[in-house]
């Protein structure tokens, strides 16, 4: 600090005038050094308190706390069609493959979820054929913690086949859902982008494509000051769309980008403590069309940022496939994954260290 203004300051200081109460400014007028000192000392005082470096924010990293317990197992159930690869529309099928899902509360606090479902094929080169409506399950009553029970959520009717679909393609996957205005709004792929309405989750209403949403797959939808993001994966990226009435969509930049060999799937992003986190699954294309788990990769990378548009710090990799992270009603944090490491839909405890 130059000597001159060392000797200024030190003088305002022992004079008590750094509180300028009893100046024109009246009671508790915050000092101005500008009016007190030569410019060229109010420049150096400004930048001396500029240059304070500021406490870095501690960047909390979510660990998988526990086992997961397989709280949904698929029911056998008829395939309402139309015909696909070996699938017959109208015959019932023992075994169902759910992949990429939503959670959400209904009125009463009770959870649901939607998610893909199809019938097991024998020819695992074409394992998601019949991928044309949405499986439906329903939790006990009570918080995740009290639900968290091996078989406990059950399967009601399955939803938006395509002959509730009119005039859309066939495929219905990756559905997120969200309340806004009343209704529930489930959003869904593949591209082109689509979504339907209800109020009771049980009937929905298919509204059409969203408009200027970006192409892609996988889709999520997080709100943050009263914007929503729709989040899909592209290839190597994930690409988002910002909206604040959710009808007229702006497609941003990508804000991550995946090194070579590796393409993203079901992304999902929350806020904590200050810092946005994503996580996405990753997808290497190596698998043999035999197992049919290594068609459900399990490796999730997880990045934090303090901006939801850019995404770079990679702080973790947990064991997860399509996750959804969740907080439930008493501030307990969980993680879904499924077909990983059980048929069906799983949850585990999930912690900040």
């Amino acid at each position: 600090m130059p000597h001159a203004l060392y000797e200024t300051l030190n003088a305002l200081l022992l004079g008590g005038l750094l509180w300028a109460g009893q100046t024109a400014g009246g009671a508790g007028t915050r000092f101005q050094p500008s009016a007190i000192l030569p410019s060229d000392s109010a420049a150096a005082f400004k930048a001396v308190r500029q240059s304070t470096p500021a406490e870095p924010a501690k960047v909390r990293v979510p660990a998988i706390a526990g086992d997961y317990v397989n709280v949904y197992q698929p029911g056998g159930d008829v395939f309402p069609g139309p015909n696909a690869a070996e699938l017959i529309a109208g015959k019932y099928y023992a075994d169902w493959i759910p992949n990429d899902h939503g959670f959400v509360r209904d009125d009463s606090g009770r959870w649901h979820v939607f998610g893909i479902t199809h019938p097991l094929l024998a020819n695992l080169t074409k394992i998601h054929a019949g991928g044309t409506q949405l499986f439906h399950a329903i939790a006990p009553p009570g918080t995740l913690n009290d639900v968290l029970q091996e078989g406990s959520w059950k399967d009601l009717p399955k939803v938006l086949p395509l002959s509730e679909r009119p005039g859309e393609i066939r495929p219905i996957a990756s559905p997120c859902i969200l309340k806004r205005d009343g209704l529930y709004h489930l959003v869904y792929g593949p591209t082109p982008l689509r979504y339907a309405v209800s109020s009771d989750l049980i009937h929905w209403t298919p509204k059409g494509k969203m408009n200027g949403a970006p192409s892609g797959r996988d889709p999520e939808i997080f709100v943050w000051n009263d914007t929503y993001y729709l989040i899909v994966c592209g290839v190597r990226d994930v690409r988002v769309a910002t909206s604040r009435n959710f009808s007229a969509w702006t497609e941003q930049p990508p804000i991550l980008e995946l090194p070579d060999g590796v393409d993203p799937e079901s992304p999902f992003m929350i806020q904590h403590d200050g810092q946005f986190y994503l996580f996405v699954c990753g997808w290497t294309g190596k698998w043999d069309h035999q197992n049919l788990q290594g068609a459900y990769q399990h490796k999730t990378y997880v990045y934090v940022s303090d901006n939801p548009l850019k995404f770079e710090n990679q702080v973790a990799v947990l064991d997860a496939h399509a996750p959804e992270i969740l907080q439930d009603e008493s501030g307990d944090w969980f993680i879904s994954s499924v077909e990983w490491p059980h048929r069906g839909v799983s949850l585990a405890p999930l912690i900040w260290q």
